[in-house]
């Protein structure tokens, strides 16, 4: 084993080295190379998301890539704000702006419906919009928000605009996942499970318990849509500075403050992976441009009885084929 390939495992496994910029400046010196620049010139991407952030930062590096850039918020004030902000900085730019509550699954069909008959194909999709309540909140359908936003939304997203995906000249989709879904066991034992309508409810578990459903999802995804040269894959962005993670955990913002990403910084390795489509073993979670493994050494993995009940939830709540 070579001794960067070492020290990469080190970081990873050490976690506050691996998660902050110490990482990522460390890794820089080994990691693939860049995407060419003008590399996704002619190419259309599609971010979730994208009103502030990871997500707006994702946009303007595709957008200096050369893609045609949509931003999907489901705020129209934040979402035109995004865009000229975007517009200003890439004067070039194709800049789409796209409405849409990823929780409320209606929402989510209307939008898509919308989508696929204005553009002939879609390169590049990332789920990156993201949710974290204080207390147990239900979406439009009724089901608890994070779930919804995280997994029930994109997943019938993904799976309506899978046609755009399939007509593209090879196309990725990304699962903005979090490294905090290590913390999180599979909870697929029954639908309350799923549901988190058991047990005393916790904001940060609830968004831990949907972050690993989405590095199983896009597992599963993987496999369905690799027919159509469509690859799927999800990651984690590292410990960034944001005003979502300072307001949902100002303690812990507060101690890691001076290591933490920027926005850019977290943003690299979706961006990477839609621009460059690397080949990915199954798992397929990722994290400064390297695969990494879906559990720690100590951990077992996802149990299939649970990987197969949550499958079948998934399909079950948004009226989709259920996925192998």
């Amino acid at each position: 084993m070579s001794l960067t390939r070492v020290l990469d495992a080190a970081l990873d496994r050490s976690v506050v080295l691996g998660y902050t910029k110490v990482g990522s400046s460390l890794r820089r010196r080994w990691w693939p190379a860049d995407p060419e620049p003008g590399s996704m010139t002619g190419r259309r991407v599609l971010v979730t998301g994208a009103t502030s952030g990871i997500g707006e930062a994702m946009a303007g590096s595709f957008a200096a890539l050369g893609a045609t850039v949509h931003l999907l918020g489901r705020n129209p004030a934040k979402t035109a704000d995004s865009a000229r902000r975007l517009r200003l900085a890439h004067p070039t730019a194709e800049v789409v702006e796209e409405l849409c509550d990823l929780s409320d699954l209606e929402a989510v069909r209307a939008w898509a419906a919308d989508l696929t008959s204005r553009v002939p194909s879609l390169d590049g999709l990332v789920h990156n919009a993201g949710v974290m309540t204080t207390d147990r909140e239900e979406s439009a359908q009724g089901h608890e928000m994070s779930l919804a936003a995280h997994v029930l939304g994109p997943h019938l997203a993904t799976d309506l605009l899978a046609p755009l995906l399939a007509a593209a000249d090879g196309s990725s989709v990304v699962w903005m996942s979090s490294g905090g879904m290590y913390g999180a066991r599979l909870r697929a034992e029954d639908d309350d499970a799923i549901e988190y309508r058991t047990g005393r409810f916790s904001g940060v578990q609830a968004y831990a318990r949907t972050k690993r459903m989405q590095v199983v999802l896009a597992d599963a995804w993987a496999r369905r849509l690799s027919a159509d040269d469509v690859r799927v894959e999800s990651m984690h962005p590292g410990w960034v500075e944001t005003a979502g993670f300072a307001e949902s955990l100002p303690g812990f913002n507060r101690l890691t403050g001076p290591l933490l990403r920027d926005a850019e910084d977290g943003a690299d390795t979706a961006v990477w992976l839609v621009a460059t489509r690397p080949e990915s073993r199954p798992g397929h979670f990722w994290h400064d441009r390297a695969q990494r493994p879906t559990t720690y050494g100590w951990q077992r993995s996802d149990d299939p009885a649970l990987v197969a009940r949550l499958l079948a939830y998934v399909a079950s709540a948004t009226g989709t084929p259920v996925l192998d």
